[in-house]
């Protein structure tokens, strides 16, 4: 059965009708209007789409609800979701599919370099991604993007409670909590032609931002907690004999000359260097680093980055450039990192669990 597409709807008469008639070739086409003041709906009708509307307003997260529980009533296994103002090509749905495996959400990220959004827009969305990617320990880049394809199956194993635009962030974020993948797919962002985006840089920003560094802020406890953890180990009496036993064994061969004492400093010595070593190289200390610079940048970038939400424009090259360096999504990503030969036996592996 071909997957559902879904279309979230609001006063968009002028580009819905073109959105459900390319999208129409690679499925059904279900239409929410949510309560649109104009021509919406009906335009939606004429192209070809089935059409649910709400009485009022609601809010975006509400109109996916909505289509949801539409899609379940029509039993189908996959549903695709795009914008009703034409920033989104359908003819990029056959990429979204391609890439459907199991238990797993696919999300048509516009961050590459012919994305053809404002470098505005592209700097917010980066830091969200970073911070959505330390939060969430995968790799997340367009957090945003409203182009997906969503297994039936995520929204009953996956409990949301989020309204507006936090909504598919939240998703994500919960998803992966409980095992589920996402994969990216590049695709392309058409400008708007007929209408300004429904999304509000600082209402829906700072919502977003809201949700995002509390469980940014979860995962730093997460991060402490492993370490006192992983500290607190080195103090069994089972990790002692262990050291004890090995350093006995390095300075055996001074063992009853005189040299057999700073032997064994010289082994003790030796394992902390190791030790401090291979802690300082790993890349889970290093994904910490980064997104914790990464939050002592925010007093300097969250204003520039609400500045130019708020006029529309990138307002200095310097703001991107900062964007680019700080919250690059690669400072998350599994750093190559060659551990001290010895880090093994160190229990420095005690690290190395979740990215």
């Amino acid at each position: 059965m071909k997957p559902l597409l879904l279309i979230p709807a609001y006063d968009e008469a002028a580009t819905v009708g073109a959105v459900v008639a390319a999208a129409r070739r690679h499925g059904p086409v279900l239409v929410i209007d949510d309560g649109s003041s104009d021509a919406t709906g009906d335009e939606a009708r004429a192209a070809g789409a089935d059409v649910l509307r709400h009485a009022r307003r609601l809010g975006k997260a509400q109109a996916l609800r909505t289509g949801i529980a539409a899609a379940r009533a029509r039993r189908v296994s996959h549903l695709v979701t795009l914008d009703a103002d034409g920033q989104h090509d359908p003819d990029d749905v056959p990429a979204l599919l391609a890439a459907r495996a199991a238990r797993t959400i696919v999300v048509g990220t516009r961050l590459t370099d012919d994305a053809g959004l404002p470098a505005e827009r592209l700097d917010a969305m980066r830091v969200a991604g970073f911070f959505a990617s330390w939060a969430s320990g995968l790799r997340l880049l367009d957090t945003q993007s409203g182009f997906r394809v969503y297994p039936i199956a995520v929204f009953d194993a996956v409990p949301t409670r989020c309204g507006g635009f936090v909504f598919e962030t939240e998703i994500l974020l919960a998803a992966a909590a409980r095992g589920w993948a996402v994969r990216e797919v590049p695709v392309r962002a058409r400008p708007r032609v007929a209408s300004r985006s429904r999304f509000r840089p600082v209402g829906d920003g700072v919502a977003i931002g809201a949700f995002v560094a509390r469980h940014a802020l979860a995962r730093f406890g997460g991060e402490l907690l492993s370490a006192a953890g992983e500290v607190a180990a080195l103090t069994s009496v089972t990790r002692r004999q262990v050291r004890h036993a090995a350093m006995l064994a390095d300075a055996a061969p001074f063992e009853g000359g005189p040299g057999w004492a700073p032997a064994i400093g010289v082994a003790a010595m030796r394992r902390l260097a190791a030790r401090v070593g291979g802690w300082w190289e790993h890349p889970r200390r290093r994904r910490a680093g980064a997104a914790l610079a990464g939050t002592l940048a925010l007093p300097v970038v969250l204003p520039m980055l609400l500045v130019q939400g708020l006029a529309g424009r990138r307002l200095s090259a310097a703001t991107s450039a900062l964007v680019a360096a700080v919250y690059a999504a690669e400072r998350l990503d599994e750093l190559p990192a060659e551990l001290p030969a010895e880090a093994a036996t160190l229990g420095v592996e005690g690290l190395a669990t979740r990215s």
